[in-house]
């Protein structure tokens, strides 16, 4: 990290906050936006439940070039009756859908009306350094009653997410976050719907402004409660079609835990990974695509089959029941197709998936770095910590470049039962190989890679994005204790300087 302050205090900064924001719930709704046009430029009005608490709105869809978007508490209702505080972007979980066109300067301006510090970081996204939102290493938190603008020109269409990045176990847990969508225009889907899935607790009773819940060992099972825009099973809004129309499907895990997911009746393509289009995508029918924490996949399909489809996940618990939309075409009145949640179906493999093209990088070709990092879960004083190389953060070996650098990574993880999406900041990186065997298929650009215990990858980018980039699992849990690096440019010149009277928290 670039302040030496910075590194001194992130530790005790992260067991401090490892807190009450384990319970996040989000409201968009399952929206076709392939036509939308709506422009938001303030706070959505809230609604008022009988007891005049105050309860969230649908997110919207925006599109322009300008928006605010204020961080503010609020309650939201997941199913009928039953009510879940949550920190929101604009009064919803998710926030507002951003939607842009390539070639659009995008300006955002982020007020902060909580009680706690905030940010957001574009996750995926290119942006320029200074914009990535990382407090104490970009920016300074935005404090309560503040505010902060990001700006950034979209370069890459595709489907990406915003979150805060300020004590972001817990803020992302509390339900900061939103979808971001680059237009890509070649799409020419008819329906077009984004669907953000997550995790909570139902009990919902965490003191919002408390810093400090202790989470030994990280039990996941604590998170019993799953949703898909922020409602859960029947309440999750329906995705109308009509027969013969081109649906897309933008499947983001703003959650910690993987999701398998089965689209039932119908064939498709998984066109898109972490935003990056799939070579030549074969169509693929009753398969598993598994989203990990911070992963995105798009996938296409016809609407050939009319009557009432389900997607939803398949698991061995009953938590998985509810994360479930019901697939509805228009005029038909079928009953529901069946669950077969409790059956096991191939699982998409995205290294043999598509067709082999022109790529950036090859296993045989020289590189100018060369990393490994062993990801491994040990006890430490007690305590569950999350290593890279046998160290933790702010102690692990920084990844120094310089720009126009090839650098090669491989991962392996070395946890007996961990998953350890890695997320890499300002870049993507190509997945060459997978347990020793090349990719086979289209080349596979991504952000965010689910590393599965035992398993090795080799993945490589082009050190093109000068800054002083984050490099970390997005099990956040895992980040905040330990698991985190940095990627630092050796000509890097930052010009912020932490402000030492602002918490910041950057993971």
């Amino acid at each position: 990290m670039k302040a030496a302050i910075l590194r001194t205090i992130i530790l005790a900064s992260s067991v401090a906050v490892f807190a009450a924001g384990c319970s996040k719930v989000s409201n968009m709704n399952g929206m076709d936006h392939s036509k939308m046009s709506m422009v938001s430029n303030s706070t959505s009005n809230s609604s008022e439940s009988a007891t005049s608490a105050k309860l969230t709105t649908a997110a919207p869809v925006v599109d322009g070039k300008e928006f605010t978007i204020t961080a503010q508490e609020s309650n939201l209702e997941v199913e009928k009756g039953k009510t879940i505080p949550v920190w929101t972007f604009n009064n919803s979980v998710p926030g507002p859908q951003i939607r842009v066109k390539v070639g659009d300067t995008v300006k955002i301006n982020l007020k902060n009306h909580l009680k706690q510090p905030v940010s957001i970081h574009w996750h995926g996204y290119p942006v320029p350094n200074n914009m990535d939102g990382i407090p104490g290493v970009t920016q300074d938190a935005v404090e309560p009653g503040k505010t902060f603008t990001y700006e950034f020109k979209a370069t890459v269409p595709g489907t990406y997410w915003y979150h805060s990045h300020q004590d972001s176990v817990n803020q992302v847990d509390k339900g900061l976050y939103g979808s971001l969508v680059v237009e890509d225009p070649q799409d020419t889907a008819d329906r077009d719907y984004t669907l953000v899935l997550d995790e909570w607790m139902s009990s919902g009773d965490m003191d919002m402004d408390n810093d400090g819940m202790n989470m030994a060992g990280h039990d996941m099972s604590m998170y019993d409660l799953y949703t898909i825009n922020g409602k859960t099973g029947d309440a999750i809004d329906k995705l109308t079609v009509k027969e013969g129309d081109k649906v897309k499907l933008r499947l983001i895990n703003a959650g910690y835990i993987t999701h398998r997911m089965h689209l039932h009746g119908h064939s498709f393509k998984v066109v898109a990974s972490d935003g990056q289009p799939v070579n030549d995508p074969a169509v693929i029918k009753d398969q598993f695509v598994s989203i990990a924490p911070g992963e995105r996949y798009d996938i296409e399909f016809t609407a050939d089959h009319p009557g009432t489809w389900l997607l939803e996940e398949h698991a061995k618990d009953n938590r998985a029941q509810n994360m479930r939309a019901m697939i509805q075409y228009e005029g038909s009145n079928a009953k529901p197709a069946p669950s077969d949640a409790s059956e096991e179906l191939p699982d998409f493999d995205l290294e043999e998936y598509g067709s082999m093209s022109a790529s950036a990088f090859s296993l045989d070709q020289n590189f100018d770095e060369n990393v490994t990092m062993n990801l491994n879960t040990v006890m430490r004083n007690g305590e569950m910590v999350y290593t890279i190389n046998g160290k933790v953060f702010p102690d692990t070996d920084t990844i120094k470049v310089k720009k126009g650098d090839k650098v090669k990574v491989t991962f392996v993880n070395q946890s007996k039962m961990d998953d350890h999406p890695m997320h890499l900041h300002g870049h993507f990186f190509q997945v060459l190989s997978k347990n020793g065997k090349p990719v086979q298929g289209s080349p596979i650009m991504k952000d965010t890679l689910n590393v599965k215990p035992g398993e090795t990858y080799e993945v490589a980018f082009t050190a093109d994005n000068p800054g002083e980039w984050m490099f970390h699992c997005h099990d956040l849990h895992h980040a905040s204790a330990g698991m985190v690096t940095d990627v630092m440019y050796d000509d890097y010149q930052n010009n912020y300087t932490p402000d030492p009277n602002v918490n910041n928290v950057p993971e």
